[in-house]
């Protein structure tokens, strides 16, 4: 490899087409733009414009309603938190409450409350205290002989 060797890799530098620079160049006078229109002239951006005709976001239907004050929940599930206190991130020795649960980085931040959701299998006594909980959660953590109480009612988190 000597200095005089060294080049691009084919096709890494490529040459900027020179518009509007006399006719010698092939792209003069109107520079590949035709002739008179909207688009020929400077400044123009046509998003979704379609000549006049209805423009597709306008002939879709609009369906729906989206919650403005809805709640957004951080969800656990129960086999994450068997994994993290298998790896000694959380202690299970004391109650799991939502700060310990963002403290171990489970859950990056709780939103309007961290749920539990009953995904995976769990067969350790926990006493979680967290915002919200799926019903099969709750029975899961009963039925490995803990508790999990919830801020709020499990048939109301279920919406």
């Amino acid at each position: 490899m000597k200095l005089n060797e060294l080049h691009d890799n084919p096709g890494a530098n490529k040459t900027k087409k020179r518009v509007a620079r006399g006719p010698g160049s092939g792209k003069g006078k109107t520079a590949g733009r035709g002739i008179k229109g909207q688009k020929s002239r400077s400044g123009v951006a046509i998003n979704a414009y379609e000549g006049g005709q209805m423009p597709l976001y306008r002939r879709l239907p609009k369906r729906g309603f989206n919650k403005p004050n809805r709640k957004e929940w951080a969800v656990v599930n129960l086999s994450a938190i068997v994994k993290f206190i298998d790896a000694g991130k959380i202690d299970a020795s004391v109650e799991i409450t939502e700060d310990i649960l963002v403290a171990s980085g489970l859950v990056r931040r709780k939103l309007d409350g961290i749920r539990v959701l009953a995904k995976g299998e769990f067969n350790t006594a926990l006493n979680i205290s967290v915002t919200g909980a799926s019903k099969p959660a709750v029975d899961a953590v009963a039925k490995a002989g803990g508790t999990l109480k919830t801020k709020v009612a499990v048939a109301e988190a279920a919406e």
